[in-house]
């Protein structure tokens, strides 16, 4: 779960009231747990929910489109974060983000939760763009709880962390087990629910925060606040008319045609800023090594979430149709499969936080491009697994077994490349682009979610044999990739620490 973008600030005072960390943490903490809570648990229901049949309280849409839908989704819910971090920044601040932010997401969990299919995509909308606003700005917050030098910082990203992975594992739980014995509505209700005990947690302890946030980063002149605000009223306007007319009928939508519009538009995106910053951006020749090797990461990042945020898409209907989910008399709820990774995030970290440092003690530290590969490859063989568990599949229903590997496999390649992928950035981006470049490596997020949704529209649950030619589609790519970015790992290495060096030399001057 990749998810931790920080913004330095002062803070007044040394404040150790919870777990050692300022007390403002617990207040972001509780906030971000209900949130995630609320997300993950609408999010593992969703392509379900989509592709069952309309007797069974489904959409009854088709796989391919489902899945598109589900990658769209997710890749707008981080694409949203830049307008989102901006808008914090300049124009309401932080709190304000995150309050706005999570009254939005409440009131998309509401309208999820109406029993009708006609507003389902307008609460999917209003999701996306509440998050948009209060994901980036509450991991910003973090930060700015500690001064520049607190050395407590790592430690209380990592607890922030913990929230997370315990609201997702609540939202798994609570939502799973209403969406099989009560219906999809009951589930969303309860992500609704989860939101508005956020937010009056949120609403009562914020002055624990100490100011933190309370007000624009870089706030704009009055004139430009009002042409902002008059842009952001015309995007919405302009949303909701667009949403009323495929809402009703008028205006056609291909989730899928739109998925590679997006996906190709992304790339576009991608390509052109950050030739822009290479080529018109003055960067010295260090500068320079460094943007290649940010580009390494940024390949590596977008490669392993499309195989990662399977677990919503192809290995969630995989869990539900061909797994056999028995345990002593009891079925286990479809999403509470994905319960795995949140369980092993919580266990593993303290063990690769030791490892680590171990391998630093012995002067073996690994270079950033080598870490990204091996995530990478683990990741691949976790899809190696799904190969074996696919062709088994064909005789009948497998074990949980399989699928509790795979994501064992994942989450391990998570936890190696995906907070070194945040600290990459942080230190090899010009001192000068660091939010920019940020904000650039964000979008490999969405890149992957997008691309996500486009692989998993070849699993059909109607074919079984095709399964294994998915599942090794998925594995090659990402173990070919992670064998390309870790052979050039060994060769950037070398400019990493020159990169490094150099902008410790000059960050102070940007700052």
């Amino acid at each position: 779960m990749a998810e931790n973008l920080a913004a330095a600030a002062a803070a007044p005072a040394r404040d150790t009231r919870f777990l050692g960390q300022p007390m403002g943490l617990l207040s972001l903490f509780v906030t971000e747990m209900w949130e995630r809570m609320s997300y993950y648990g609408m999010r593992g229901l969703l392509v379900l929910f989509m592709t069952a049949a309309i007797a069974d309280g489904g959409l009854a849409i088709g796989t391919a489109t489902a899945v598109a839908i589900y990658g769209l989704y997710t890749a707008s819910v981080y694409f949203m974060g830049l307008p989102g971090g901006w808008i914090a920044d300049r124009m309401i601040g932080s709190q304000k983000a995150i309050w706005y932010g999570g009254i939005v997401i409440m009131c998309g969990h509401i309208v999820l939760a109406i029993p009708s299919d006609k507003t389902f995509f307008l609460g999917l909308i209003l999701v996306v763009l509440g998050t948009g606003l209060l994901k980036p700005n509450i991991s910003a917050v973090v930060g700015q709880l500690y001064s520049s030098d607190d050395e407590r910082r790592d430690s209380g990203y990592a607890i922030y962390y913990m929230g997370i992975n315990i609201g997702s594992f609540i939202g798994y739980t609570v939502c799973g087990y209403l969406y099989e014995n009560n219906g999809i509505h009951w589930a969303f209700g309860a992500s609704a629910i989860g939101m508005a005990l956020g937010l009056i947690y949120f609403w009562f302890s914020r002055k624990q925060l100490n100011g933190a946030g309370e007000l624009p980063a870089a706030p704009l002149s009055a004139s430009a606040n009002q042409k902002s605000w008059l842009v952001i009223i015309a995007f919405l306007v302009i949303l909701a008319g667009v949403t009323a007319l495929i809402m009703s009928g008028t205006l056609s939508f291909d989730p899928i045609a739109v998925s590679k519009f997006v996906a190709v538009f992304f790339v576009a995106t991608f390509v052109v800023y950050f030739g822009w910053v290479y080529f018109l951006g003055n960067l010295s020749p260090v500068e320079k090594k460094g943007m290649w090797a940010f580009l390494l990461i940024c390949i590596a990042s977008t490669m392993f979430w499309s195989g990662f945020e399977q677990a919503g898409s192809s290995l969630n209907l995989f869990g539900q149709d061909f797994t056999n989910r028995m345990v002593n008399g009891f079925e286990i709820p479809t999403t509470w499969l994905q319960n795995v990774n949140p369980f092993f995030i919580i266990t593993l970290t303290p063990f690769f936080a030791v490892f680590w440092i171990w391998l630093g003690k012995r002067m073996m530290t690994p270079g950033y491009g080598l870490k990204m590969g091996v995530g990478l490859i683990i990741m691949g063989l976790g899809f190696v697994v799904m190969i074996f568990a696919a062709q088994a599949a064909a005789q009948g229903k497998v074990a949980i077994f399989w699928l509790v590997l795979t994501y064992f496999l994942h989450t391990v390649g998570e936890l190696v490349l995906s907070p070194i992928s945040l600290s990459a950035v942080s230190k090899l981006s010009p001192p000068r682009f660091l939010g920019q470049m940020m904000g650039l490596f964000v979008l490999t997020y969405s890149m992957g979610n997008i691309v996500a949704g486009l692989l998993a529209g070849g699993f059909d649950p109607e074919n079984v044999s095709e399964m294994p030619a998915l599942f090794t589609t998925i594995a090659t790519f990402a173990i070919g990739v992670g064998a390309v970015v870790l052979l050039v790992g060994l060769f950037t290495k070398g400019w990493e620490k020159e990169v490094e060096t150099a902008n410790m030399a000059n960050r102070a001057a940007y700052d």
